[in-house]
């Protein structure tokens, strides 16, 4: 007889219901029951650091694709939950196991499929098992609930304009209590207060970011403020002053407001958890109505009907089907590709706007000049359709005067190649994986009663340590993942524009502007405009660098 024993823990560890022990018991559990088995007939999988609330685990996933080529007579566990907490996971692997004939036994819990009345216990004590995982998640959101309403700071980053403070409190059997709150930082907030005002006034992320550059004011870590910043600031609650208007916002939204109307005092500031799903790819902002509000013990600054205003303004900003978002130029060829020669950053293109300039005549604008003007970067504009005429014709001009064109084209290809047999690092998504399984221990722990204040602070901390790596490591995952869709793109212009070099004069009057925009990524690495001529540097050049 053969026998797969299967074996999982949520976190490393090498006490209690360890891997190891797990796998000795259920060995020990075989040999009393079938003492002729030899050692060779028992195959081991183990996963240390992956969670029950699903199957994509690495031995798991081996295990059952062994169990497809293999047919063992029995899996055995040690208890049931270390194969899934889920009814329809479980029901699903206890199907195929019935229909290939594979008993599957439960050391624990002493059950046996073989046997009707195991199999029938197996399915109930799986239902137990998903009700417990979603009774700790409700009493994970109820216990959110209860330090919402305590307003204390839980840690993490504070918002600009303030910075945490512990505090200690005697309770009454003497022991002391740790907390945090949120204390002013006069010099931030005066920004943070500007930001809010010149927002109302200008209606423009843009026109707050000039602003700010233009009177020299930075962010902490002595950075600009970028546009996603100066958004974050004005969409935070932190900043509104918990009063009426406040209160009655955040009930139209349905949000999970911890305060009465009466509690509105019009002195301290708000406080909001779970405005992020941090289960979803790059933890998106979820909608008001699954926020949790609270008053907190920090003073607010931006009165509730002027906060509330300018949630209106962004929100009318946001691009629909009716309103589409504005770009800068649909015909441009080069927007991204020059790098401004005087400050390093991209240049982009920009629509004339002065009166009697024709309608399609735009310029490439350096984009720290674009953002902040000549206080950031004074370098000259360049005309967008006479940059683009000319580096498009030197490409021609180089393909009809030279073979160098199509060598380019050749070692494009071969890299390409080599690049497409570089398989994206497989310990990315074990990272992953036990980023949130490391995260669901720690949330699982906050569900526990008796929780102090101090370690509830190092949990939070903990798991911000987490969700920042877990992101980190998604964006790792799609750059890679964009890169390769990239490449095959790239595979496929390389084969239609080699095709068609032969005639590329007649070409330029043909192609379209993606089409034309596609040859000069392809062939150009970088073009450098330092205000009075543009280097075009070609990719793996060997044709060196041309001035026009």
């Amino acid at each position: 007889m053969r026998f797969f024993i299967y074996s999982r823990k949520s976190v490393y560890t090498g006490k209690g219901e360890s891997v190891e022990n797990q796998i000795e018991m259920c060995k020990q559990y075989i040999r009393s029951k079938f003492p002729d088995v030899v050692e060779d007939a028992i195959t081991i999988y183990e996963d240390e650091g992956f969670s029950a609330k699903d199957t994509i685990r690495p031995q798991f996933l081996r295990m059952l694709q062994d169990i497809r080529e293999r047919k063992p007579d029995y899996i055995v566990c040690y208890r049931l939950d270390r194969i899934s907490r889920s009814v329809s996971d479980f029901s699903a692997l206890i199907e195929e196991l019935n229909d290939r004939n594979i008993s599957f036994i439960c050391i624990k819990e002493e059950f046996d499929t073989s046997k009707p009345m195991g199999k029938a216990m197996m399915y109930i004590a799986s239902v137990f098992a998903q009700l417990e995982r979603e009774t700790i998640a409700e009493r994970v959101r109820d216990n959110m609930c209860m330090l919402a309403r305590t307003g204390r700071w839980l840690g993490g980053t504070p918002p600009t304009g303030y910075r945490s403070e512990k505090q200690q409190e005697m309770l009454v059997d003497g022991k002391i209590k740790i907390s945090c709150r949120l204390k002013e930082s006069p010099d931030e907030l005066q920004v943070v207060g500007t930001i809010f005002e010149k927002y109302l006034e200008l209606h423009s992320l843009t026109g707050v970011s000039k602003y700010l550059i233009r009177q020299g004011i930075q962010s902490r870590n002595g950075t600009w403020y970028s546009l996603l910043g100066i958004k974050e600031i004005l969409h935070n609650p932190v900043y509104c002053i918990a009063d009426k208007e406040a209160f009655s916002y955040f009930t139209a939204q349905h949000a999970n407001v911890c305060f009465e109307e009466k509690d509105c005092k019009g002195r301290y500031g708000l406080l909001a958890y779970n405005k992020r799903d941090y289960k979803k790819k790059h933890a998106p902002r979820q909608s008001m109505d699954q926020w949790i509000v609270a008053i907190g013990r920090h003073r607010g600054k931006i009165p509730g009907k002027k906060w509330v205003a300018i949630q209106g303004i962004l929100q009318d900003s946001i691009p629909t089907g009716k309103k589409p978002a504005n770009i800068h130029n649909e015909s441009s060829l080069l927007s991204g590709r020059i790098i401004c020669g005087k400050c390093g950053s991209r240049m982009f293109a920009k629509r004339r706007s002065h009166p009697g300039t024709a309608g399609g005549e735009f310029d490439y604008i350096c984009g720290n000049k674009l953002r902040g003007g000549v206080c950031l970067c004074d370098c000259q504009n360049i005309s967008g359709s006479q940059a683009d005429a000319m580096v498009f014709a030197y490409l021609v001009n180089l393909a009809e005067e030279s073979p160098g064109i199509y060598k380019l084209l050749e070692a494009l290809k071969r890299d390409l190649q080599k690049q497409t047999r570089e398989d994206p690092p497989a310990c990315i998504e074990t990272k992953l994986h036990r980023c949130d399984d490391a995260i669901s221990h720690l949330v699982h722990t906050l569900s526990q009663d008796g929780v102090g204040a101090a370690f509830i602070q190092h949990v939070n901390n903990r798991i911000e340590a987490l969700e920042q790596e877990r992101s980190s490591l998604l964006q790792e995952r799609e750059q890679l993942q964009m890169k390769r869709n990239s490449i095959t793109g790239l595979h496929l212009e390389i084969e239609r524009l080699a095709g068609s070099l032969s005639d590329l004069k007649g070409l330029l009057r043909s192609l379209s502007v993606q089409e034309k925009r596609s040859l000069i990524h392809l062939l150009v690495q970088r073009i450098v405009w330092d205000g009075k001529n543009l280097h075009v540097f070609l990719d793996l050049a060997s044709n060196g660098t041309e001035s026009l």
